[in-house]
């Protein structure tokens, strides 16, 4: 097996026991425990329901700021995550982003790494003229169990299909199937290098670097199957 790959599989090894309930994919979860591993002493979050994946005391070299990483295919959004909770941010933070593609059935690779800091006036402006009263509003909609499924995604795709909602920059992104009632959120792949990383190319790098360390190249992984709602 090639170093790189040995890298992440280690990693893959060390991640904790809560990883297996996060409906993230786990490249994703690689790229976070190697920047947690690289930038963050090792930190090791308490649980995952906590307010940031790596808060401002596990950053003492890089602002002490919270830090939020992501990863996403190269060219699509960027999953943020609970619209409310990411509504409510008031604090400046870091928001890492590796954009990856698939160049093999069975590997990625990183095209793209963004490192920005992310002010709350900034973060406010995505969401403007959203408030927290439509989401509230949704939300309800989308977490009404009286309405069949299919009956709660009409409804919630009639009300994120009027303004406020087209006006924002943030997308909302209601989730609802057998096993989930959800209200997240996303930026567009266009708009993040718009409104957050106006000064970096959206093109892929020779070299993605996070701090100025690159991040290693590649690692196996096979296409996200998604299951059917």
């Amino acid at each position: 097996m090639k170093p790189l790959l040995i890298l992440f599989a280690a990693a893959a090894i060390l991640l904790p026991p809560d990883y297996s309930a996060r409906e993230v994919q786990s490249h994703g979860l690689l790229f976070e425990q190697w920047l947690r591993d690289t930038f963050f002493g090792g930190y090791q979050p308490e649980n995952y329901t906590q307010k940031w994946d790596i808060p401002a005391e596990a950053n003492p070299d890089h602002g002490r700021i919270p830090v939020n990483p992501k990863a996403t295919k190269h060219g699509t959004p960027i999953g943020l995550g609970d619209a409310l909770r990411q509504f409510e941010i008031g604090e400046t933070f870091l928001l890492i982003v590796g954009f990856w593609e698939q160049v093999t059935p069975v590997e990625k690779r990183w095209t793209n790494v963004q490192t920005v800091t992310v002010a709350p006036d900034l973060w406010a402006r995505l969401w403007h003229p959203i408030t927290k009263a439509d989401l509230e509003k949704l939300n309800a909609v989308i977490k009404d169990k009286s309405l069949s499924l299919e009956n709660a995604r009409q409804r919630a795709q009639a009300i994120k299909s009027q303004a406020p909602f087209t006006k924002a920059v943030i997308q909302v992104n209601p989730k609802i199937d057998g096993s989930q009632r959800r209200l997240q959120c996303s930026l567009r792949f266009d708009d993040f290098f718009s409104h957050l990383a106006s000064a970096a190319s959206s093109v892929p790098q020779s070299r993605p670097q996070v701090f100025g360390v690159p991040v290693p190249a590649q690692f196996e992984s096979a296409p996200r199957k998604l299951s059917p709602p």
